[in-house]
């Protein structure tokens, strides 16, 4: 004698319960408050405007077989003449290793010269040659020529809304160092700032 077993209606029981992607914050009971979540709108942003802006340089670059770290290295030795090596070294905060091969490079193509210091004949002042002045105008220009473009488009205080975004994005230690080499017009601190003061 077979006795009957109700099956339910698994289509029925679906349709009553949806189902829901489990997450971290539902298995432990709780959703994340909105400020708990990553910003992954201005991390992807941020992503695809770096991957653009230093895109322009990289195809100019490639003529040179020169890459990013020799560009870094450049600009700032173009910008400071008479850069030692340790003031670099902090700049970029990379190890000496690391520097000594991008340098050499830059050394034996002729775009830098490493002087003695004028009071320890050890040290090594970087200057850029008239080759590399002019490259490091160059690629200079290229950007500057990205950000015209951009700040055409925006509001008139966009520039200075974005040169204190950035400032505040570097490390609050490292940020008066930073705003020193700013063109004068643009070390004013933030009004945040000022009131922190």
């Amino acid at each position: 004698m077979h006795r009957h077993i109700a099956v339910p209606d698994v289509k029925t029981s679906i349709e009553r319960k949806p189902l829901r992607p489990a997450s971290a914050q539902t298995l432990v009971g709780r959703e994340p408050a909105p400020e708990s979540e990553p910003m992954f709108d201005l991390i992807e942003l941020f992503f695809f405007a770096y991957r653009d802006f230093v895109g322009d340089a990289d195809r100019l670059l490639e003529n040179y077989q020169f890459g990013r770290a020799h560009h870094r290295v450049l600009h700032f030795v173009y910008r400071r003449p008479g850069l030692a090596i340790a003031a670099l070294l902090d700049i970029l905060k990379i190890t000496k290793q690391s520097l000594n091969r991008v340098l050499k490079q830059l050394l034996d193509a002729g775009f830098v010269e490493a002087r003695e210091g004028a009071t320890d004949r050890r040290q090594r002042l970087l200057y850029p040659t008239a080759k590399g002045a002019r490259l490091a105008q160059e690629l200079a220009t290229l950007q500057s020529e990205r950000f015209r473009r951009v700040f055409g488009e925006l509001p008139p205080e966009a520039r200075e809304a974005t040169v204190d975004f950035l400032l505040a994005m570097v490390n609050a230690p490292d940020r008066e160092k930073v705003r020193a080499h700013l063109p004068p017009r643009r070390r004013r601190r933030p009004l945040a700032e000022d009131d922190a003061a």
